[in-house]
């Protein structure tokens, strides 16, 4: 019997790794093809390894996305790091301080998750521009104020699983609201920062809509400056996959060192309670 699960377990693997391999194909073309002479990029023999192994093409490539990068990083540290600082104060607030309208107030901070980039491009624009917060600035805004919704309720989940013994016990020792945050909330909040931490990063580095609209030339983040390094008549492909995958690689390292703790913020806040 016992040997029948085992067996029964080991075919749950199979859809898996299918499944991986599908996802997968798309990263084996770009690597595949960003290491090929433009003379060997073909849509025929994509799937074909490189003849020969051309560093030139990321060295290309990072010379155009460069200054880019670093508009990047700029906007996006302080993006992640404030929203994910707001949204814990927010979580800490109203899951263990109650006062009147807070079962309303956290509805509508939640509806936030759901409101579509494109139906409030226009007055975004119009308002930055009346705010002159244009370029960087006002990106780095508009992703604070599109992440508060996701990491209010992450935050908001875990502190509502903290025993309110705790803070009480805190309140007794002479604590006061941002002294039971402090001391008591803070240090044990590492889980769910991590998480919030990966996904602002990766949210705000991947967007383009945002970054499209409210940039310029001088302050485009590297998803925009990859788009435009196609240029208009003939596209290097080696070249633009090289791009791809160096803009990728921030994210990739991200999730590949942080996965686990990301995996492990999460269940903490599920199963806790």
């Amino acid at each position: 019997m016992t040997k029948k699960l085992h067996l029964g377990k080991n075919w749950l693997y199979l859809p898996l790794i299918l499944l991986a391999i599908f996802y997968l194909l798309p990263m084996y073309v770009m690597l595949v093809t960003s290491f090929k002479s433009f003379a060997e990029v073909d849509l025929k023999t994509m799937w074909h390894l490189p003849r020969g192994i051309h560093f030139d093409n990321f060295i290309e490539a990072f010379s155009k996305l460069a200054p880019s990068f670093g508009n990047s990083f700029a906007m996006v540290i302080p993006a992640t790091l404030i929203s994910s600082m707001l949204g814990s104060l927010n979580g800490y607030i109203l899951a263990k301080w109650k006062f009147k309208g807070a079962d309303l107030i956290f509805p509508l901070i939640l509806f936030g998750m759901f409101i579509p980039y494109q139906s409030i491009l226009i007055p975004l624009v119009q308002f930055m521009k009346s705010a002159g917060l244009t370029g960087l600035p006002g990106l780095t805004l508009a992703h604070i104020i599109y992440g508060i919704p996701i990491t209010t309720l992450t935050f908001r989940n875990y502190y509502a699983s903290v025993p309110q013994e705790l803070l009480e016990a805190a309140k007794m020792d002479g604590a006061d609201l941002l002294g039971i945050y402090r001391y008591i909330l803070l240090p044990i909040s590492i889980p769910s920062f991590v998480v919030v931490l990966i996904w602002q990063f990766t949210s705000a580095w991947n967007d383009f809509l945002f970054a499209v609209v409210l940039t310029g030339n001088t302050s485009w983040p590297v998803t925009v400056a990859l788009n435009n390094m196609a240029g208009s008549q003939i596209i290097a492909w080696n070249v633009q996959m090289a791009g791809s995958f160096l803009a990728a690689l921030p994210t990739l390292l991200v999730y590949i060192f942080l996965g686990q703790y990301f995996l492990r913020g999460l269940l903490a806040g599920a199963i806790k309670g």
